[in-house]
């Protein structure tokens, strides 16, 4: 058995001549895991989630795999398996959450049996019969999430699903995606350009800019990668503290900022306690590097 859910292999793209959509992209989303797809806006995730679902063709022959097998080959069967919400999401305001759901439910010939149990996954059991106009964001987006789940698909894609969500949305959104994923078993494809929330939701991700792969791997993978990182301390004034700093790995920044190197965060609490024992003056401590800055710029170098 093929462990790997979705394959694209030197997947390219481009809406006319003069700019590539996606160039020789090649992704490898194992089977069970929650995949984060990330990248600056502009970067070809919307549009490489379009040829993943068939909604736009691909221009080079057997480039995408699902399941084990091309793409084009198991069109429109396919669409069993997959559940999906690119962009934004398509929801009948004037019904109920209900009536949402049963109105999917009759059109896929699912048992109305179902959208209980959907109603109760996506924690709107609730609020089922309050029409989908007066859901709050957060609450329109766990609609469709369970709309989209309601056929049993083995493939959940999830287009920006955080985007524009208050906190308290946004952790419910990334709660709901875990549940899925462990109870239900079914393989989540995430895009975004929040690093952040993708650290915190996904098992493995890629990294693409201007639609080229710049990284791929698990969240360890990407620990491991990014181990250092730099602290920031400003003080009252650095040349009082010049003759302790021998014992320090260090940059001069400036006259009132010093610039440490550390191999892990981790490591931060054990500096400050450092430089208090040495009678440092601090003002403010700032970290700098780790993920986000290398994030930044792998995709803003490129």
């Amino acid at each position: 058995m093929n462990e790997f859910l979705i394959q694209t292999k030197n997947l390219n793209f481009q809406f006319n001549k003069k700019r590539k959509i996606l160039e020789n992209l090649s992704l490898n989303i194992p089977k069970g895991s929650i995949y984060g797809f990330l990248g600056p806006n502009g970067a070809g995730k919307s549009t490489t989630m379009r040829l993943i679902t068939g909604l736009i063709n691909e221009q080079n022959t057997a480039s995408i795999y699902l399941f084990g097998q091309p793409l084009q080959k198991q069109l429109p069967e396919v669409f069993k398996k997959i559940g999906s919400i690119i962009e934004t999401p398509t929801l009948y305001l004037h019904l109920s959450g209900y009536n949402n759901l049963k109105l999917i439910a009759t059109i896929q010939n699912v048992s109305e049996s179902k959208i209980q149990e959907m109603l109760e996954l996506v924690g709107l059991a609730k609020f089922q019969k309050q029409k989908a106009k007066q859901y709050s964001l957060g609450m329109k987006q766990r609609l469709a999430i369970g709309m989209a789940l309601l056929n049993d698909p083995e493939l959940l894609i999830l287009d920006e699903p955080v985007n524009g969500l208050d906190p308290q949305g946004i952790v419910e959104i990334r709660e709901l995606i875990k549940r899925i994923n462990k109870e239900k078993g079914i393989t989540i494809l995430i895009s975004s350009h929040l690093l952040n929330e993708i650290e915190k939701t996904c098992t493995h991700l890629a990294i693409i800019n201007q639609g080229k792969l710049m990284f791929e791997g698990s969240m360890a993978d990407l620990s491991l990668k990014n181990k250092n990182v730099t602290v920031e301390v400003l003080l009252d004034e650095v040349s009082k503290y010049e003759s302790k700093l021998e014992k320090f790995e260090v940059l001069k920044i400036d006259s009132k900022r010093l610039q440490f190197t550390l191999q892990h965060e981790n490591e931060i609490p054990e500096l400050i306690q450092n430089l208090v024992q040495n009678d440092f003056q601090i003002f403010e401590v700032t970290k700098r590097g780790g993920l986000e800055d290398w994030f930044m710029n792998l995709t803003e170098n490129n």
